[in-house]
């Protein structure tokens, strides 16, 4: 069969690939690795959230034009310019970040945003995680303000029901095996399904299948030793398939290739990620206690900056502890601001009056250590500073030798709580090196006919950290381009032939 443009994978930035080809007129066939009830990649595991610049309320009232007056009136939602946005991404990149394409991702961020509320697409204020009440207000904090309605499964569903009512074929259990290439572009794909091996020919291909992340072997390879032990927060299929298959080719290597996404996780996680549990495995309200290893002892500055911006990093810090775990300890005074993950069944999770009895259920961890770590971190906090989780309060600890930046309470009102973290990862930042088309490049630098690609295997973008949020942008962003360009690249080839 031959078809205009095919698409590699079914999350978020394949889907947006498939529909801004189809816009453009061109036939799209979508081949996913996964059966349909897997479907969508990490995209259905997240929580949906998404960042993008935006002015004010008037640009929110574009992208959610269902918020209430009442809403509005209740609500402090600020701001997030462009400029926010380059300054996060490079700060948290440390100024790594290819300036082309992160350009292209903050510039284009909101008009993506108005596009797929264009295509259908509905979003909704994170209000239970993202904002904190304060004087009978929410106040968003951190320059992430909007998730998709239903979290990932909400936006991967829906973008597939758009595609699917334009006529856009998915195919499921179909797993794309090798690019078909003539020595001067790509023809198609070689697919393996129901046992059997056929292609399709094609005349573009958009490579959207994801990083490297569930493969442990590529992860022991480029991230380390001791990467084959972390669990993997999304999809199983996610094994680099996109990646080998044009490094086959001749594609360029780009990016942060040791680095990673990898947060705090449930130390009694699954392999791979459950989707009855989705993001709930998660353990992100660290800010508001601390963390301490097996020895007892503190091992990272908990509040060095908003969760958004520390939490993608700090799985690595905790793989690298001893047994590869931590524990994160509360008191009552902020109990009530742990974010619903801490409340789900599967938890791996000990409660106590006091914190000897505390120190004593913490598995694997040096009793008589903690307890003097927590008196010696307590004797420290600055209590003349007031604390607020809406901004980063400068109530700190001195006199450490890993001090707490902001929101440092003591460790002395019970009954307390512990959870055990172990490292997830989400996502790997080495990929494959594109134009501002999307279109792939090889190792001479020079762009690989009718090869296109968007989502997590697009290199480049981040290193060592990453704003959260970013990963669904990047992924809309970078599939409409690679859609839009794949589709307008059939001009010119019937050109060409003719």
């Amino acid at each position: 069969m031959k078809i205009d443009v095919v698409v590699v994978g079914a999350g978020n930035a394949a889907l947006c690939a498939a529909l801004a080809a189809e816009e453009q007129g061109a036939s799209v066939l979508v081949l996913e690795r996964a059966p349909q009830e897997e479907s969508g990649g990490n995209s259905r595991f997240t929580a949906g959230a998404i960042r993008f610049a935006y002015r004010g309320v008037e640009d929110l009232l574009e992208v959610m034009p269902e918020l209430t007056d009442e809403e509005i009136a209740r609500t402090d939602f600020g701001t997030y310019t462009e400029d926010q946005f380059f300054d996060d991404m490079f700060r948290v990149t440390r100024y790594r970040s290819d300036p082309t394409l992160c350009e292209l991702l903050v510039r284009r961020s909101f008009e993506t945003m108005k596009w797929l509320r264009g295509k259908g697409i509905r979003f909704q204020p994170i209000y239970g995680r993202q904002a904190f009440k304060i004087d009978g207000k929410f106040k968003f904090w951190g320059g992430l303000t909007v998730e998709a309605w239903g979290g990932g499964p909400g936006l991967v569903d829906s973008e597939t029901e758009i595609a699917r009512s334009k006529g856009i074929e998915i195919r499921y259990g179909s797993r794309v095996t090798s690019l078909l290439c003539d020595g001067d572009r790509v023809t198609g794909v070689r697919v393996k399904a129901g046992g059997r091996l056929y292609d399709v020919e094609a005349s573009a291909v958009v490579l959207a299948s994801g990083g490297f992340e569930s493969d442990p072997e590529m992860r022991t390879r480029y991230l380390g030793p001791g990467w084959e032990l972390a669990r993997v927060r999304g999809t199983r299929f996610n094994s680099g398939d996109g990646i080998k298959m044009a490094l086959s080719i001749g594609a360029a290597p780009f990016g942060n290739w040791s680095g990673c996404h990898a947060v705090g996780w449930d130390f009694n996680a699954p392999e791979f990620g459950d989707l009855a549990v989705g993001d709930g495995f998660q353990k992100h309200s660290y800010p508001f206690g601390i963390m301490v290893n097996a020895e007892g002892r503190r091992f990272v500055d908990e509040g060095a900056d908003f969760r958004n911006y520390t939490y993608a990093k700090y799985g690595r810090v905790i793989l690298e502890q001893p047994g590869n775990f931590a524990w994160q300890i509360f008191d009552q005074k902020v109990v009530h601001l742990l974010r619903d993950e801490y409340r789900i069944k599967q938890v791996t999770k000990v409660k106590a009056d006091t914190l000897e009895e505390l120190a004593a259920k913490l598995e694997g961890v040096d009793a008589k250590a903690v307890i003097e770590e927590i008196r010696q971190y307590n004797a420290a906090v600055s209590q003349d500073i007031p604390f607020n989780p809406n901004v980063k309060d400068g109530r700190a600890t001195i006199g450490l030798a890993v001090n707490k930046t902001n929101w440092a309470n003591t460790i002395e009102e019970g009954p307390f709580e512990a959870y055990q973290v172990g490292c997830g990862i989400t996502f790997t930042f080495g990929g494959l090196r594109v134009t501002e088309n999307a279109q792939v490049v090889d190792v001479d630098m020079m762009p690989i006919e009718g090869l296109y690609a968007a989502g997590e295997l697009v290199g480049g973008l981040f290193y060592f950290n990453y704003p959260g949020g970013t990963g669904l942008m990047s992924g809309a962003v970078f599939g409409r381009i690679a859609g839009t360009a794949a589709a307008s690249s059939l001009a010119g080839l019937a050109e060409t032939r003719a």
